[in-house]
């Protein structure tokens, strides 16, 4: 799952993604608030296909509805099988190191990765993801 206000910026890592693995099914929102209503409506079905779950959320920090540190604060309401599903990494033009600390901080926060988003970084967050390190639950990808 993508969520970013940029149309450019969801295109163009749709098709990043597509290129790493073009069977990877990926879902584009513009904004947190369409992105969470469709994750409660996840939630409040009885039972979820696991291929509508996404596994992994990329998450802008800066947009104008809702910021990616306030989407934070609305997915910890959701229910605990949902959010083991789902690891959710932020994507930010950002390099300050307030925002890296913030997110460092955020105990639903897999990483943070710097755009743009490449090939070799997707890669290596599918990676950290598939061999989560107990030692090092937070990555940093520049």
């Amino acid at each position: 799952m993508l969520i970013d206000d940029n149309k450019i910026d969801l295109f163009v890592n749709q098709r990043i993604i597509e290129k790493y693995n073009p069977e990877v099914k990926t879902r584009v929102f513009n904004n947190g608030n369409s992105a969470l209503s469709f994750l409660k409506l996840l939630d409040l079905k009885e039972t979820i296909e696991s291929e509508t779950i996404p596994s992994v959320i990329l998450l802008d920090i800066n947009m104008p509805e809702m910021s990616g540190f306030n989407f934070f604060k609305e997915f910890k309401q959701l229910s605990t099988l949902l959010k083991n599903k789902i690891e959710v990494y932020i994507l930010s033009s950002s390099t300050s190191p307030d925002d890296v600390r913030k997110a460092q901080n955020e105990s639903l926060c897999a990483g943070y990765i710097t755009k743009p988003l490449t090939v070799d970084k997707l890669k290596s967050l599918l990676d950290k993801s598939v061999n989560m390190i107990q030692d090092e639950p937070f990555k940093k990808i520049v």
